[in-house]
């Protein structure tokens, strides 16, 4: 936890503050000297912007992080609403770069129509299938092999080309802004 609160340039005065605990609580927390209730952790993953899974990981931080397929999970998002996501490397509470394969349903089950915005950069690499890119108003047609890199901020959606869905290695950079 401490070092993403760092990263991401707060103190522990402010993360404490949002949190509603003591700023003494939270370095005992981060420096593993006390532990805390769910809720409490959960508050500190929002206070962060991190996942509360990150914050429960006991694994050990090593210098390398082997996710084999088979332990992969396609978990976030919602068929319906256009999308799933498939983590490739739970690295984001160390990392600037949070890697994913996005998974747009077929066109005739997507009910996604309003465009998004989120605070990280973000790198696509078309893997199968074809979508249109809906960017900031304009719309770019990419198929397999295509990529494109783009300001998160500004609003954007995968919508499905024809009923045979797509994949899309997703790559969400940390811009540091």
């Amino acid at each position: 936890m401490k070092q993403v609160r760092l990263r991401k340039k707060k103190t522990q005065q402010q993360v404490a503050d949002q949190c509603g605990i003591s700023k003494s609580l939270l370095s005992k927390i981060e420096n593993g000297q006390t532990s805390s209730a769910v809720a409490t952790l959960s508050k500190i993953s929002d206070a962060l912007d991190i996942q509360l899974s990150w914050v429960l990981d006991d694994n050990p931080e090593t210098d390398i992080m082997i996710l084999p397929q088979s332990k992969r999970q396609i978990s976030l998002g919602n068929e319906n609403m256009g999308y799933t996501y498939e983590l490739l490397a739970n690295r984001s509470k160390f990392s600037s770069i949070e890697p994913t394969i996005v998974h747009v349903t077929p066109k005739d089950t997507n009910l996604r129509h309003d465009p998004y915005t989120h605070s990280q950069d973000e790198f696509i690499y078309i893997l199968e299938g074809s979508i249109y890119l809906h960017y900031d108003g304009q719309k770019h047609y990419m198929e397999t092999g295509d990529t494109a890199y783009f300001k998160g901020t500004n609003t954007h959606l995968f919508i499905p080309v024809d009923n045979q869905g797509a994949k899309v290695l997703t790559i969400f950079v940390d811009n540091g802004d």
